[in-house]
């Protein structure tokens, strides 16, 4: 009856209005619907606007979402006069308004007679927040997307209802899905049903996301609580320990009103100087009052003769304590969804302590892989000939400036990357082999003055360096398909340039197998490596195997450094990061042998990828342990993992 009266008042007032407005705008349910909210839309109080907004949204008109998109844009304004609501647009000096029905043109209007609404920035998100279940079934997949990531930045109860209606007309797979695991979200945190919540949570069983860990979370809320007996469900609470102290319990009793409040010392004075009489109180001289004890008879007197509240000892304090049972009990939600959720996150919480050590796993093997392609090189020179070579890490910077030059001339960086491996090769070979000749050459078995020779050489090299490129990092870039990680969930991902890496270290042991062990160099190296004296004498020239090998170990190096170029910084001292790792990576595994570099490089980068995360803080004293670690392996096994006979043992 109400309804009826109200529409036709609305027609009365159209009738009586001078301004230019069609009898259909008034008889429109939309219109009804925005004079039954009249004044809080008038008003555009965020505090009171709510109800509007919601009755349009879920009055299933399709001239609702329009009409919710004019009024954020603020085309929205009502006559004055009539109280009727508009879309207008200002021309020829007035207005030209539209009908909110079915926006015709309804003339031009004094723009005098209207009201523009301005809504503001909170009844704007408000309108955009309503506007997410008209999207949901929006024709294009994009808008579709956008209001789901609408939905998940700011999700209200309405759009739990709006999401399960366009779940069953969803045609494309992957919204679908996307529409499916939100509107469990949703269910999990607004669902009224118990039995819905709780299959939303078993619905999530092992799911990683960090979603659903803070959408389970609030469920387990809980709080202390006091009674005479622990509920069925609840976690019993110690009195007496770190979760709960006497002295918390017992003002936790008196919060509840379940005991007597105690009195402090402050308030025994003040309430004794309250109550002198004279000299004395409760007839007791104040000159007597100068300890707690004569203070504490004094109040009891006054409480005897009510004018204090009682004190409360401490027998009293323990037997009140003692009447009542403390407990934790869950507030985040009932006790069946409570339940389901700590379930749902022990299991997550165990799956989760797996990820991370399966990714503490991709890290160290990754880390081993880098340090497994720094020190084959090293392993090659070291373990064949004997020489220690300081400059190997400059080697390694040689390579990754050799990429930095061919990507300056090629800017297509996949291009440019596969030019600069041979490159880099045959920049760091003919280095090595002219160091061999220069250097090495005269201080075979002489490992002070090779180690100070090659250490002088480095400094040279790095110092050379500074001299071209300058002391800025230079970039190296990987090409684009490089870009971004493998993602398998929320906490297991590795980064698609440390997947290159580690294939390109499976290459180079496959390349390092072959050559070894298919061609007659490699056997040649293996024979001088065995004996050099039984090599010479079988015809083979150890000298030219051994500048051979040593260049071939520095082009390696070289490659090295374009791999380690493309996600660390290339700057004329980064090969100093590499050497003591390389040398512990070749001294661990057993020097020349080309299994133990690998078994070597896997040790160091699982132990300092498990260092770190023992302490994450200090990466300067992971290093260290790692070093004390390697020394102390050293001593049980100091030929490394796998020992090698022949000149490289006695090495």
């Amino acid at each position: 009856m109400l309804f009826m009266i109200q529409r036709a008042l609305l027609l009365l007032i159209i009738l009586m209005a001078p301004t230019p407005v069609s009898a259909q705008s008034a008889d429109a349910p939309v219109q009804l619907i925005l004079q039954s909210h009249s004044e809080a839309i008038v008003k555009s109080s965020r505090k009171t606007i709510g109800p509007a907004i919601d009755a349009l949204a879920q009055s299933g008109l399709p001239e609702a979402q329009v009409v919710l998109e004019r009024w954020k844009a603020k085309e929205m304004w009502v006559n004055k006069e009539s109280g009727l609501f508009v879309f207008a647009v200002k021309a020829n000096g007035g207005l030209q308004t539209f009908d909110v029905s079915d926006n015709s043109e309804t003339g031009i209007a004094d723009k005098k007679t209207f009201k523009q609404l301005k809504p503001n920035s909170g009844i704007r998100s408000m309108i955009a927040a309503a506007l997410v279940q008209f999207q949901l079934n929006d024709p294009i997949p994009e808008n579709r997307q956008t209001a789901l990531t609408a939905i998940e930045r700011d999700a209200q109860p309405s759009h739990l209802i709006a999401l399960r209606g366009s779940l069953e007309g969803e045609e494309d797979p992957a919204i679908r899905l996307r529409k499916t695991r939100l509107e469990r979200l949703l269910t999990i945190r607004f669902d009224e049903e118990e039995a819905a919540r709780i299959s939303a949570i078993e619905g999530f069983d092992g799911d990683l996301s960090v979603e659903v860990r803070a959408a389970l979370n609030p469920l387990i809320a809980t709080e202390i609580q006091v009674g005479e007996v622990v509920p069925e469900g609840s976690i019993p609470v110690e009195v007496g320990s770190d979760e709960l102290t006497e002295s918390q319990a017992y003002s936790f009793l008196v919060e509840n009103e379940l005991a007597p409040a105690t009195v402090s010392p402050q308030a025994v004075k003040e309430t004794l100087i309250a109550n002198i009489e004279g000299t004395a109180v409760a007839g007791i001289q104040v000159a007597s009052l100068d300890d707690v004890a004569a203070r504490e008879t004094a109040y009891k007197l006054l409480a005897q003769q009510g004018l204090a509240d009682p004190l409360v000892t401490n027998a009293q304090r323990a037997a009140e304590i003692e009447k009542h049972q403390f407990f934790r009990t869950y507030v985040g939600a009932s006790l069946p969804v409570a339940l389901a959720a700590q379930a749902a996150l022990d299991n997550i919480e165990t799956q989760v302590a797996l990820n991370r050590t399966a990714d503490l796993i991709l890290d160290a093997l990754s880390l081993g892989s880098i340090y497994f392609l720094a020190a084959i090189g090293l392993a090659i020179t070291f373990g064949v000939m004997g020489v220690i070579n300081m400059a190997h890490g400059e080697f390694i910077m040689m390579g990754a400036y050799t990429g930095y030059v061919v990507q300056l001339f090629i800017p297509d960086f996949t291009i440019s990357i596969l030019v600069a491996i041979p490159c880099a090769f045959l920049v760091t070979f003919s280095a090595g082999v002219a160091m061999e000749r220069l250097v090495i050459r005269w201080l075979y078995h002489r490992p002070l003055e090779t180690l100070l020779a090659t250490f002088g050489v480095s400094i040279a090299l790095q110092q050379l360096a500074k001299n071209i490129f300058g002391t800025q990092a230079r970039p190296l870039t990987a090409p684009a398909w490089l870009d971004g990680s493998f993602v398998i969930n929320d906490i297991v991902s590795i980064s698609y340039i440390r997947i290159a890496i580690f294939v390109l270290a499976l290459i180079f042991l496959a390349l390092f197998l072959f050559v070894m062990n298919r061609t007659r160099m490699g056997l040649e190296v293996r024979a001088v490596t065995q004996n050099p004296r039984m090599a010479a004498s079988m015809g083979i020239n150890p000298d030219k195997i051994n500048m051979l090998t040593f260049g071939f170990g520095s082009g390696i190096a070289g490659i090295a450094g374009v791999a380690i170029g493309l996600y660390a910084k290339v700057t004329s001292e980064m090969g100093s990061d590499y050497i003591v790792q390389s040398f512990m990576t070749v001294v661990v595994g057993g020097v020349g042998n080309i299994w133990g570099t690998l078994l070597g490089a896997t040790m160091v980068g699982t132990l300092q990828k498990g260092i770190e995360w023992l302490n994450p803080s200090n990466t300067l004293a992971a290093q260290t342990y790692m070093i004390l670690f390697i020394i102390l392996f050293i001593q049980f096994r100091p030929r490394g993992i796998i020992a090698l006979k022949g000149r490289a043992a006695e090495v």
